[in-house]
């Protein structure tokens, strides 16, 4: 379990980012952590993992304070930033070098999900793309059976083809141990593939709720003609229809229109989370 308890966090010289945040993120599922760019994504990633430290509160997994990053904490968890530099050697020389940190590390793993990117333990990683580079680290984290993995906008540079792979492999690699993390603004690469979505904006989370419920209370209308003003949550224009998040009155599970429901948490919140309002879940 991942546990974020009254975190209140600022830069130097710059605003306060975090102020008493809180957020239970528990083993076996997916968690989309959504955002606009500047939200605050990556710093509270940086907290789970020890990168940054809390001015007040704590941040602990699976009982390790980060703060601490103590070996056995660090061998447990992986995470793929949105921007890295590896050095000019191979695929072969990087996790010869790497792998010994991960007492779980998996080289069969590995040669699977290399071949499904298509890339050579052979590869110079000076020579492939950002794309193949990104898929490289994922790959390498996937080995690593690490039971916290978090990926930080980990679909940039990767094509269609290559992103509609990479949500096959990581439907396939949650089990009842782990927690993945994906953090993006990029909402629609997570569609059909993660459990529960987080949405963080100027460093608050304004929306935490599981896929099941949001499809159990909301419905998701490309056309909202007909629909009476009371049941609508959000509306905008689409395509010179008028789109929008109504009430979920029938109770039948709908189909989650991800970026339809991203713009209507950013710009009217309130309204959003009323339709959880007699829910129980923790931030």
């Amino acid at each position: 379990m991942i546990k974020l308890s009254h975190i209140s966090f600022r830069y130097k010289k710059r605003r306060q980012l975090f102020a008493d945040l809180n957020l239970t993120l528990q083993p076996g599922f997916i968690y989309g952590l959504l955002g606009k760019n500047g939200a605050g994504k990556s710093s509270l990633l940086k907290h789970m993992v020890g990168l940054l430290y809390p001015d007040s509160g704590t941040c602990t997994v699976f009982g390790f304070d980060t703060s601490a990053r103590k070996p056995a904490m660090l061998q447990d968890m992986y995470l793929v930033p949105e921007e890295f530099n590896l050095p000019a050697i191979s695929l072969a020389t990087f996790v010869k070098a790497n792998a010994v940190f991960y007492s779980r590390f998996s080289y069969n793993q590995l040669q699977a999900y290399l071949a499904e990117f298509e890339l050579s333990e052979n590869d110079k990683l000076s020579t492939l793309s950002y794309g193949q580079k990104k898929k490289f680290l994922i790959a390498f984290g996937l080995a690593t059976n690490a039971r916290v993995l978090i990926l930080d906008e980990p679909t940039n540079g990767l094509d269609i083809p290559s992103k509609s792979q990479f949500r096959k492999i990581m439907a396939a690699a949650l089990d009842e141990e782990k927690i993945i993390i994906i953090s993006t603004h990029q909402v629609r690469d997570l569609e059909n593939l993660i459990d529960s979505i987080v949405v963080l904006e100027q460093g608050n989370i304004i929306f935490n709720q599981s896929i099941a419920d949001i499809s159990e209370r909301l419905a998701f209308e490309h056309s909202l003609a007909g629909v009476p003003d009371e049941e609508v949550l959000y509306a905008e224009e689409l395509q010179g229809r008028r789109a929008g998040i109504v009430k979920n009155i029938a109770g039948i599970d709908s189909r989650v229109d991800m970026e339809l429901l991203f713009n209507g948490i950013v710009k009217n919140a309130p309204a959003i989370n009323g339709a959880f309002a007699n829910l129980k879940y923790e931030y």
